[in-house]
């Protein structure tokens, strides 16, 4: 069984939905998943450990990033009663699917999702929660990360989740050579809760 089909805007298996439930930062989440999208049917390790080593933010403007079915950014919107967040992913049936499970939560009033071209190109975000599509591979996870942090507030920061085993040191020291000075906050089942900031020289 691969994932891999995740990152096709329109995935070719069949869609089923799957129900998942989950526990973050207290709050107990009955959500929907689908076939052709990340995680179906489950909360995955990297995100599970992003919930269990972070405190969820208290409002703002919020970017998820590569949502999936939503989970992180629906935790944030629920988590932060006056957060509007926008949730990004290339996948159609992750975007339906994230906005279906925001209108059941109740929270389609602030949490939108959309594809990357729907976005604003001039919208600004306090925060960007992200478990990042590493398999997509490093050049394109660059060109991903370099399309969205510039978009963070010059204080915003941006939170990640990411595999020790591919690469989250790497990319940490990536981070801070391209102005986004990055720190290591969490260490938990081969994975590292990443920090990143706005390098203040970046503020152009």
């Amino acid at each position: 069984m691969t994932d891999e089909h995740y990152f096709s805007a329109d995935p070719s298996v069949a869609f089923q939905r799957a129900s998942v439930h989950a526990e973050v930062w207290g709050l107990d989440l009955t959500l929907v998943s689908g076939s052709g999208v990340f995680a179906q049917g489950r909360l995955d390790i990297g995100t599970s450990v992003l919930f269990r080593e972070t405190e969820p933010p208290t409002g703002g403007r919020i970017l998820d990033l590569g949502c999936g079915y939503g989970v992180i950014g629906l935790a944030c919107a629920l988590a932060a009663p006056t957060a509007t967040v926008t949730a990004v992913d290339v996948n159609q049936r992750a975007v339906l699917l994230a906005n279906e499970n925001a209108a059941s939560l109740g929270v389609d009033d602030r949490f939108v999702a959309i594809t990357p071209e729907q976005a604003d190109p001039a919208a600004t975000y306090d925060e960007i929660w992200s478990n990042p599509p590493i398999r997509i591979g490093k050049a394109a996870l660059h060109e991903l990360l370099l399309t969205w942090l510039p978009r963070l507030a010059p204080d915003g920061r941006a939170v990640m989740v990411v595999g020790k085993n591919l690469g989250a040191d790497s990319l940490q020291r990536w981070l801070g050579d391209q102005g986004f000075p990055t720190e290591r906050v969490a260490s938990a089942k081969g994975f590292r809760v990443l920090e990143t900031r706005r390098a203040r020289h970046a503020d152009a």
